[in-house]
């Protein structure tokens, strides 16, 4: 299981708060194959955490991430990159 944590940076501050919202709904209810999603909000950057078993390089989650932005931020002329990535031990 890996824990992927992302940063998206350029954010206008008018669209940050909303954005984390929506973005949570959409993968806890359109995403499911990701795992306790949370994207935040912190003023200046979203963040989004899920876990999955499948995603060992984080680009999947920032694929489908890039989607959600393009679609809940406009204009959007950010970036996103990896901030974590981790293993987490299965039990």
């Amino acid at each position: 299981m890996y824990q992927v944590q992302l940063i998206c940076t350029g954010v206008p501050e008018s669209s940050g708060a909303e954005a984390a919202v929506d973005i949570t709904e959409e993968f806890s209810q359109h995403r499911q194959w990701h795992r306790n999603v949370l994207c935040t909000w912190d003023g200046r950057h979203l963040r989004l955490q899920a876990d999955n078993d499948f995603d060992p390089d984080g680009l999947a989650l920032m694929d489908e991430f890039s989607d959600c932005i393009a679609a809940y931020i406009e204009p959007f002329t950010g970036s996103l990159r990896v901030e974590s990535l981790s293993t987490i031990p299965v039990v």
